[in-house]
């Protein structure tokens, strides 16, 4: 069995390993990473074999840190990591490049339709009609997305919103409030196989999917981190927030994450404020005393026209895992219009959670 882990913010991890008897053996670690010293790779490599084949990735990260020499140093390599490509090894996951990629990036489009695009996409992908999906957003109005589990009245002034023309839709993800403008937000959806993300925790999931921004973030100037659950960081603060989901195949079968990111290039924070209800209690736990620290434009932090993030971007992705241009299906697209009608437009699912 192959399993393959880029380490978010370090190297590759490579680990062949077979099963017999309910456990491992002949494991054998491999990657562009940097370990020392040289005896390191054998006590790695000795410490996964015999483990249980059920043996979760804290389990076997534990392993390896009890069998390493001393002093042992390990630079763009954790055991954790090497422990997640071993899971993943055993879940037969697949790799990025083991798909060709579609790119849709369209012209401005409703709230609530780009709610609907992101569920009728992910189900095709789900389904296995759809190849795996980078779909970059134009936002056609204001709006706030508020999370699947999030109260209506909690989250957002109605009136504020009213009073700006700013549209309230509740998107299929969990997660917190959003607050997006045309040309101050970029948002962009990886429809993806559940394949690509097996071995994975929900956790790890959210970092690995997003690794490619973070180098492209980088090649702008922009040092990023993911800050868990669900925030890319940087020195200056927040730029962006990411959501998933879960959709399940038919018949049961494997299905695909729908894991999307907003990602602030400008923002009016007196107006955001008005609009959303961001609390004492949530910010709490960020060491900060106003909701205008929290985010720091991305206009400001890359000097350059939101378009050209856009397409550095895109180029990154590209320049990874390949990327063709695609578009939404007219099937697709009449199944989208039809759910932003009858479900992301309905008062009743909006105020699901009041």
């Amino acid at each position: 069995m192959h399993g393959e882990y880029k380490i978010p913010g370090g190297k590759l991890v490579v680990v062949d390993v077979d099963a017999e008897d309910g456990v491992l053996c002949r494991a054998r670690v491999a990657g562009d990473f940097f370990l020392e010293p040289d005896e390191a790779l054998d006590a790695v490599n000795h410490a996964l074999n015999g483990a249980p084949v059920d043996t979760d990735a804290a389990g076997l990260a534990a392993r390896i840190d009890a069998a390493l020499p001393e002093g042992t140093v390990m630079y763009g390599l954790t055991s954790e990591g090497i422990a997640i490509a071993v899971r993943r090894a055993l879940a037969h996951a697949t790799d990025w490049t083991d798909y060709d990629w579609q790119l849709i990036h369209e012209g401005p489009q409703s709230p609530a339709l780009h709610m609907a695009l992101d569920e009728v996409l992910t189900a095709e992908v789900a389904a296995g009609r759809r190849a795996p999906t980078l779909r970059v957003w134009e936002w056609g109005a204001p709006a706030v997305i508020i999370g699947s589990f999030q109260s209506l009245r909690n989250e957002v002034d109605t009136a504020g919103a009213a009073r700006h023309g700013v549209e309230v839709v509740r998107r299929i993800s969990g997660g917190g409030a959003m607050f997006v403008e045309p040309g101050n937000t970029i948002t962009y959806s990886l429809s993806v196989p559940e394949a690509l993300v097996q071995g994975l925790s929900f956790q790890d999931s959210y970092a690995y999917l997003d690794d490619w921004v973070l180098g492209a973030l980088a090649d702008m100037g922009i040092r990023a981190w993911y800050q868990p659950l669900n925030d890319i960081a940087t020195d200056q603060g927040k730029i962006a927030g990411a959501a998933q989901k879960r959709i399940v195949g038919p018949d049961g079968r494997p299905g695909a994450v729908l894991h999307h990111v907003t990602m602030a290039y400008d923002i009016d924070a007196d107006k955001m404020l008005e609009v959303l209800r961001i609390g004492r209690e949530k910010l709490s736990d960020k060491g900060i005393k106003s909701a205008k620290k929290r985010v720091d434009p991305l206009r400001r932090q890359t000097g350059l026209p939101r378009e050209a993030v856009i397409e550095r971007m895109i180029e990154s992705f590209r320049g990874r895992y390949g990327l063709s241009q695609g578009k939404v299906t007219d099937a697709e697209l009449a199944r989208a219009e039809e759910l932003a009608r009858t479900k992301f437009s309905s008062p009743e699912w909006t105020a699901r959670v009041p």
